[in-house]
C-alpha cells in the first residue's frame, strides 16, 4: 500500500513541531497509542537552525530521543517529507512561511480563543484540532500514517437468498480468486452458524485467532496486526469462528474489526448470515456491495424477498445472483426482476464440486469452472472501476 492519499511519503513517522510540554506530551501519548514514533522540532526543520538546535532539548526530556529527532539530520525529517505534521498552537507563528502541503493540523487546548482559525489559515492547515475531545481523531489519523492505510479495501457481502443457496461457497471462491490474482484478501465469516469458513478452505487445524478471540474488541484494531493474526490459508487470510460454544460478537467489536479489515486495502469478502441483527448491521454499513445469491426457482425468491427488505435498511447496493435453474423455474433476469434488484449475473452449478470440496480443494480453485469463471469475471469488472463496482 502507498502512503495516506494526499500525503507525501515519510517513513510513516508524523512530525511534530511544538515547544510546549504539556502539549508535548499528550501528542507523544497518543502517538504511542496509534504505534507511531515521531520526529520533534521546534520550528520547521531546515527553516533555521533553531529546529535542530532546540530538538535536543526535547529529546533530552526522554520523552523522545535518537538520532529521529534531530533537525535536519539523515535521521530526521523534513517538513515536506513528513507523512503528516502536528503544529501545537503555541508555534503556529514560527512555521508561517513554510511552503504549503497537505497533511497539517493545527493542534491545542485554548477552547476559547478567537485567533486559532486565522492562525490555520496562515499555516494552509487542514484541521483545528482541540484536545482532548478530539483525541481519538487525532490517535486515528496518527495510525492511518503508521499503517500507509490508503484506499481501502472492496467490502463485498455475500448473502443468501434462502437457505441452502450456496452463499459460503460462493463468498470462498470470491476470495480465493481474488487472492490468486494478487489482490491482499481477507475473508470474514459472519455467519456464526454456518460451519466454519476455515473448514471450507481446508484449514480448521490452521493456527491464527478466529472471532472469539476478538469478542472484547473496542475502538480502533490494528490493521496490519489483525492481519498477520489470521490464519493463511490459500495465499488470503480468514477470519472464521472456532468449534467452541460462542456464537455472539458484540457490535462494536464487529464494527471494529471489519473496518481494520478494509484499512489494509485490496479486498474483503464477507460471508453474511441470513439474519440482520445489530452486529450484522454494523458489517453491513461498510461494505461497498451485497451480492445475495437465489436459486433460479419461485419458493426461493419468495424466501429472498424477506432478506432483501432486511439487508436494504442498511446495505448501500444489493445485487443478485442467480445459482442455476430448476427445471421450469425462472430465468436470471426474471428472478432480479421480482426481487427489485440489479442482477449481478449468473452461476451455474458445478458438477463435481462438493466432492472436491469434501477432499480438501477450495471453493474456486479450479480456474476452468463455472464458479471461478463467474468470480474471475466479477472482480475484473469490480476492481477495474476507479470508483468501485460498476452497474
Amino acid at each position: 500500500m502507498g502512503p495516506v492519499a494526499g500525503f507525501p511519503p515519510g517513513g510513516g513517522r508524523p512530525l511534530i513541531i511544538t515547544e510546549d510540554p504539556l502539549l508535548l506530551d499528550d501528542l507523544l501519548r497518543l502517538c504511542a497509542a496509534a504505534g507511531a514514533e515521531p520526529h520533534v522540532h521546534h520550528a520547521v526543520p531546515g527553516q533555521s537552525g533553531a529546529g535542530a538546535e532546540e530538538d535536543g532539548g526535547l529529546a533530552g526530556s526522554g520523552a523522545v530521543g535518537g538520532e529521529g529527532t534531530s533537525g535536519g539530520s539523515a535521521g530526521g525529517v523534513g517538513w515536506d517529507a513528513a507523512p503528516l505534521v502536528l503544529v501545537g498552537d503555541d508555534a503556529a507563528r514560527r512555521v508561517r512561511g513554510a511552503p504549503r502541503r497537505d497533511g497539517v493540523f493545527l493542534v491545542g487546548r485554548d477552547l476559547d480563543d478567537p485567533l486559532v482559525w486565522q492562525r490555520a489559515l496562515e499555516i494552509g492547515a487542514e484541521e483545528v484540532l482541540r484536545l482532548p475531545d478530539a483525541e481519538s481523531l487525532l490517535v486515528d489519523r496518527i495510525a492511518d500514517v503508521v499503517e500507509g492505510a490508503g484506499r481501502p479495501a472492496l467490502a463485498v457481502g455475500v448473502i443468501g437468498g434462502s437457505g441452502g443457496a450456496g452463499a459460503s461457497t460462493l463468498a470462498c471462491a470470491l476470495a480465493v480468486r481474488a487472492a490468486r490474482a494478487g489482490e491482499r484478501t481477507i475473508l470474514i465469516d459472519g455467519d456464526p452458524l454456518g460451519g466454519g469458513m476455515d473448514v471450507l478452505l481446508g484449514g480448521e487445524s490452521a493456527e491464527g485467532l478466529r472471532w472469539p478471540d476478538f469478542a472484547g474488541s473496542r475502538g480502533r484494531v490494528g490493521a496490519g496486526a489483525l492481519e498477520e493474526s489470521l490464519p493463511e490459508l490459500h495465499a488470503l487470510r480468514v477470519l472464521s469462528w472456532d468449534r467452541g460454544d460462542r456464537v455472539v460478537v458484540p457490535p462494536a467489536a464487529m464494527r471494529s474489526v471489519v473496518a481494520a479489515a478494509r484499512r489494509r486495502g485490496g479486498v474483503v469478502v464477507v460471508d453474511l448470515p441470513r439474519r440482520v441483527d445489530e452486529a450484522v448491521a454494523e458489517v453491513l454499513a461498510q461494505l461497498d456491495l451485497v451480492l445475495m445469491v437465489v436459486p433460479g426457482e419461485l419458493r426461493s425468491v419468495a424466501a429472498a424477498g424477506r432478506v432483501a427488505a432486511g439487508v436494504r435498511m442498511v446495505a448501500r447496493d444489493v445485487r443478485v445472483v442467480v445459482r442455476g435453474r430448476c427445471p421450469g423455474g425462472l430465468d436470471a433476469e426474471a428472478v432480479a426482476g421480482l426481487l427489485g434488484a440489479p442482477l449481478a449475473g449468473e452461476v451455474p452449478v458445478e458438477v463435481g464440486l462438493p466432492g472436491r470440496v469434501a477432499e480438501g480443494e477450495p471453493p474456486g480453485a479450479q480456474g476452468r469452472g463455472a464458479l471461478a469463471r463467474f468470480c474471475d469475471g466479477f472482480w475484473q469488472r469490480a476492481l477495474g472501476s476507479a470508483q468501485g463496482v460498476p452497474a
